[in-house]
């Protein structure tokens, strides 16, 4: 009955967001994976490369395209059924952790609200299939009483066939096991290694498709520039313990998650309540916080380790954690706690359209919706004014216009690619100026002024993590001795269309050089420009 519920909830609460085309990474890995597997058969993608992820999101969203239909709002409805279970899946964690119908109710409002959770929940990423297989896995793993490892165990491996990282908690929760069996003795031991055994056998079917991959491509873990972004460059101690820090912030306050991590952690100066019975109210058993404990470490130094970007969707099994330690610990001890939850799931709601005044990724929040809208007006106007432009631009715009199915364009468009609009990339497209005729420039970062640039965090981020600073529109467009003709801005972020006056040069099938002369009212489209792949993602 409560499945039904939390579905129509989010449905309703995301029904303005299902038409949007795909946005950022599902435009860039998960869509075409899906794409390819859905035309093909083919687990390996063969339009983008291939950086090893497991298939299972592939194959969901192709039999639901089967189904239905290739449409974004197909895939976002498909989505939201996926985390539709996860948070039933946190009701019953709750329920056999606490026993607490309010402390479940919370639990999972607040988790359905947390705007990182809100804006995964529509959003084609592997993150949130496998929080929902690990969640689910944690229902089976995480109790002291009633625990079955098998049940477990295969939703673990669902997790795992989902994204390969999803294997840290199982891995997690069976190490605790094994540390614990050293001071068990005959049966106990038995059961604790036997559980430790179950809940390590997820790796068995991860460990096949690395098999599978490895024959139909010749290597196990992606294309080694994959490899080397993501676990090769991010093994520098300092790197490391700068990545803690921010995974550290991601687990206690990043999108006013500090509103009920505060609030629990004063709440445990507080003496415990007494239920109706003039009992103490129930707590989390030591055993089960210990788990929670260990995962939220492990997760947060994995994810400090592996992965290039800092993306928070990574640590997207443990939001609902945090949230239910902090509801469990206002719940025995503070009064009016329903009141202390309703101005967590207010702050929760605030940070859906309010941006923090630091760095972060859109996806974060409802900023990829204004985003996309963002994008998809930018190309209207390039359609409207230069039909048949060559276009200057970065990804993830390049894809967009190069592939009509993400939905933003109906035709391909020529494409001339750098990698954002740094000040180094605008160099060198100026020295290039033969190859495009027209630009879309848009902020590939939102990028507020630092509030604290004492700390120095700026100079490691942009060592260790990618930060550059895009140059304002108008002056990408004095560099490149164009004209800015329009321009959009929506809270910190911006897009505009940039025309030039320059010859511009291509080559057509037989080797001919063509040249035309790009202005406002007439561009021709240049006779069979090709296309640019994209090479590293």
């Amino acid at each position: 009955m409560i499945f039904p519920v939390i579905f129509v909830a989010l449905f309703a609460s995301h029904i303005t967001l299902l038409r949007l085309p795909y946005y950022w990474d599902e435009a860039g890995y998960y869509i075409p994976a899906a794409w390819d597997f859905f035309r093909t058969g083919s687990l390996i993608p063969v339009s983008t490369l291939t950086n090893a992820h497991p298939p299972l999101p592939s194959v969901y969203l192709a039999l639901w395209w089967k189904i239905s239909g290739f449409y974004p709002e197909v895939t976002r409805e498909a989505v939201l059924l996926v985390a539709a279970l996860a948070l039933l899946a946190v009701w019953r964690l709750a329920m056999r952790l606490i026993g607490s119908v309010p402390v479940a109710f919370w639990t999972v409002s607040l988790t359905g609200l947390y705007p990182i959770w809100f804006a995964q929940s529509s959003l084609a990423h592997a993150d949130i299939f496998a929080a929902a297989c690990s969640l689910w896995g944690l229902v089976y793993a995480l109790p002291l009483r009633g625990r079955n490892a098998w049940a477990a165990g295969i939703w673990f491996s669902a997790a795992a066939l989902s994204k390969e990282t999803a294997i840290a908690i199982p891995l997690t929760l069976a190490a605790v096991n094994i540390g614990e069996s050293f001071r068990r003795s005959g049966a106990a031991r038995t059961r604790l290694l036997r559980e430790a055994a179950w809940l390590s056998s997820c790796i068995l079917p991860l460990a096949a498709w690395y098999v599978y991959h490895h024959a139909r491509t010749g290597f196990f873990f992606g294309n080694a520039e994959y490899l080397r972004y993501n676990a090769q460059a991010t093994l520098t101690p300092l790197r490391i313990l700068a990545a803690f820090g921010h995974r550290v912030l991601h687990l206690t306050a990043h999108m006013n998650l500090f509103v009920p991590v505060v609030m629990a952690c004063a709440a445990t100066l507080l003496p415990p309540r007494l239920d109706s019975d003039g009992h103490d109210r129930a707590v989390l058993d030591r055993p089960v916080t210990l788990r929670i404990f260990s995962m939220l470490f492990v997760n947060a130094l994995l994810f400090s380790v592996l992965g290039g970007a800092l993306l928070t969707r990574y640590l997207l099994p443990m939001y609902p954690l945090v949230l239910l330690v902090a509801m469990a610990t206002l719940y025995r001890r503070a009064p009016y706690w329903h009141g202390l939850a309703l101005v967590s799931a207010a702050a929760f709601i605030a940070g859906l359209f309010i941006n923090p005044p630091y760095g972060f990724a859109p996806e974060d929040n409802l900023a990829y919706a204004r985003v996309i809208r963002m994008h998809q007006a930018g190309i209207a106007e390039l359609a409207k004014l230069y039909p048949g432009a060559t276009v200057l631009t970065a990804w993830p715009m390049s894809d967009e216009l190069r592939r009509p199915e993400l939905g933003y364009v109906k035709q391909t468009w020529d494409v001339v690619e750098i990698d954002d609009f740094s000040a180094p990339q605008i160099q060198r497209a100026a020295q290039e100026t033969a190859d495009y005729s027209a630009a879309l420039a848009f902020s590939t970062k939102y990028d507020p002024p630092s509030m604290f640039p004492w700390i120095g965090e700026e100079a490691l981020d942009e060592r260790y993590f990618g930060l550059h600073h895009d140059l304002p529109p108008d002056r990408i467009a004095s560099e490149l001795d164009g004209s800015l003709v329009w321009r959009r801005d929506d809270m910190g972020m911006w897009i505009a269309l940039i025309r030039f006056t320059h010859p511009v040069e291509a080559r057509n099938e037989s080797g001919l050089h063509l040249r035309e002369t790009a202005n406002r009212d007439s561009l021709g489209r240049l006779m069979d420009a090709p296309l640019l792949p994209r090479l590293d993602r």
